[in-house]
């Protein structure tokens, strides 16, 4: 039996890809399932495969969970509709929109067609390439983030941080002055300073300059 080897990649996300193999006989319920095996993302949401062109213009819908309005226009559901179905191209293109709600676009093309493989089990997920975008809509908090990246101590990591210092024989401080050890120092200084002058006398002047061209 013919397995069909699909490139599957977010439109708006070029270095995101995958690769799976689907046997000729397998559905597009089968397809769109093994699609988000390598996303994480929920598989009951609305979404549609679209038999396209080589400008990924979307043709005739294959749909997951088709509404009624859908049915009534004759959009066929991708459970029972085998992928062979629609692939009258060696390179066959599918636009396919996952969660219409929020949807995120897919292009899905055949690169290769192989002979069945009797011991894998199919869908076979042949490649993955980078990390699926979070689903539109996901809330992501700072705990979230930490724990991704290992957490993050903001004393330690800043310039003001202590480290791995030992603090426990830091005191405590109950003013500025005890901080720097200086209490009245300044204005001792200047008390004594001053005091070798009486109240009112004058500072001493420097004594002349003697110009040598006087001589």
């Amino acid at each position: 039996m013919a397995v069909y080897r699909f490139r599957v990649t977010f439109e708006d996300y070029d270095d995101i890809t995958r690769d799976i193999e689907i046997k000729s006989s397998q559905t597009f319920d089968d397809l769109h399932r093994a699609i988000h095996k390598t996303t994480g993302y929920k598989i009951d949401q609305p979404s549609s495969f679209f038999v396209s062109n080589d400008f990924w213009h979307k043709g005739e819908e294959i749909a997951f969970m088709p509404t009624e309005s859908k049915l009534e226009r004759g959009v066929i559901s991708m459970e029972g509709t085998k992928v062979s179905r629609f692939v009258d191209d060696p390179h066959q293109k599918f636009y396919y929109i996952y969660n219409f709600d929020r949807p995120y676009d897919f292009h899905v093309e055949l690169i290769k067609i192989l002979d069945e493989d009797k011991s894998k089990e199919y869908p076979f997920i042949a490649r993955v390439e980078g990390s699926a975008p979070l689903p539109p809509g996901s809330v992501v908090t700072v705990a979230d983030t930490e724990e991704e990246e290992g957490g993050f101590d903001f004393l330690s990591e800043t310039e003001y941080g202590f480290g791995d210092e030992d603090t426990s024989e830091m005191g405590t401080v109950n003013s500025v002055d005890e901080l720097e050890g200086t209490t009245g120092k300044p204005e001792e200084e200047k008390n004594e300073f001053m005091d070798d002058f009486n109240e009112g006398e004058e500072f001493p002047q420097d004594e002349e300059v003697v110009n040598d061209d006087d001589y």
